[in-house]
């Protein structure tokens, strides 16, 4: 058999793989259309949790030269596309006119056909959300030089406010434009556990404590905190609103809450889980990829210090999730 021969019998046992994989995209999608009709009285039928969960174990399980980054980008668009047999599907971005990369992260995390919408303001962002204008929007990680932050407005126990639901890049940076960006996905559902996740709590105090002190009450109430922002309120005085995210996934419910509010004792008000997130994938977990210096530079350290109506941003830990 001579190389044309050869290459020719290589070819068709690749189509016929082809062949196979697209019949067992036929046959998934087919499995979908049960699972929709299961969850036909659910308004909102994106389960971020349930997603990750797919991706860690297809990578748990990955053998072999294919990249696990574009392993992930495949089942990420299989995802994507058949969630929109479950009812209309798209997503709000906030994208300022001097920083484009938001809409980005929400593309390839979303899919490139998801239909996206522009908004030059936070509020904006959460505003279509509870209306559901879009069924989720994509938001910055909080900084430190934030005037007025958008997670306050999620600190309400009200059932149409938003909550968090994911962290990006889920599978690390691509080449969009701002390769160090990361954001925060939002809408109206709640996660649930996948073994590896954080929560983001918010509380706010008549008494202001040190971001170090404050972690070492909730550590003491069994919760373990990774980071924390705190927000003098302009419109209240002598009133700080806190933000911690803290291991695990914590429904409203959970003991250690309990104590966390009991730790505080007086000092505070109240105190609201406002969502979480599966952790995003590890650099481990995804395999040596390289990338041009400019997209893998890491963003500027942030100040720890606050101004008056500002956030200051400290870790506890690592500032990026790591793997359990």
């Amino acid at each position: 058999m001579d190389a044309a021969q050869s290459l020719d019998a290589v070819r068709r046992k690749i189509d016929a793989i082809d062949d196979a994989i697209h019949d067992l995209i036929m046959q998934r999608t087919e499995l979908i259309d049960t699972v929709s009709d299961l969850k036909r009285d659910m308004p909102i039928k994106i389960r971020p949790s349930r997603e990750a969960e797919i991706v860690y174990r297809l990578l748990a399980r990955h053998k072999g030269a294919f990249p696990r980054r574009e392993l992930t980008a495949i089942w990420r668009h299989l995802i994507m596309a058949t969630l929109s047999f479950e009812g209309p599907f798209s997503v709000a971005v906030f994208m300022p006119p001097s920083e484009a990369g938001y809409w980005d992260l929400a593309r390839d995390h979303f899919g490139m056909f998801t239909p996206m919408s522009r908004h030059g303001s936070l509020r904006s962002v959460i505003e279509a959300v509870q209306r559901q204008d879009a069924v989720v929007g994509v938001l910055p990680l909080p900084r430190s030089d934030d005037p007025d932050p958008w997670w306050r407005l999620l600190a309400s126990d009200q059932p149409e406010v938003p909550r968090i639901i994911g962290r990006l890049p889920f599978a690390g940076p691509a080449n969009g434009i701002g390769g160090g960006l990361e954001a925060l996905t939002i809408c109206p559902i709640s996660i649930t556990p996948t073994g590896r996740d954080r929560t983001y709590l918010a509380f706010d105090l008549t008494d202001r404590l040190s971001l170090d002190q404050c972690g070492r009450e909730l550590a003491a109430s069994g919760l373990e905190p990774r980071s924390a922002a705190i927000w003098e309120q302009d419109h209240r005085p002598q009133s700080w609103l806190y933000l911690v995210e803290v291991e695990g996934c914590l429904a409203p419910e959970d003991p250690r809450l309990a104590a966390a509010k009991e730790a505080f004792s007086n000092r505070m008000s109240h105190m609201t889980v406002i969502g979480g997130y599966a952790t995003p994938l590890t650099l481990a977990e995804l395999g040596p990829q390289p990338r041009p210096a400019a997209l893998s530079a890491p963003p500027a350290p942030r100040p720890e210090v606050a101004r008056s109506g500002a956030v200051a941003e400290h870790h506890f830990g690592s500032p990026t999730p790591e793997a359990p």
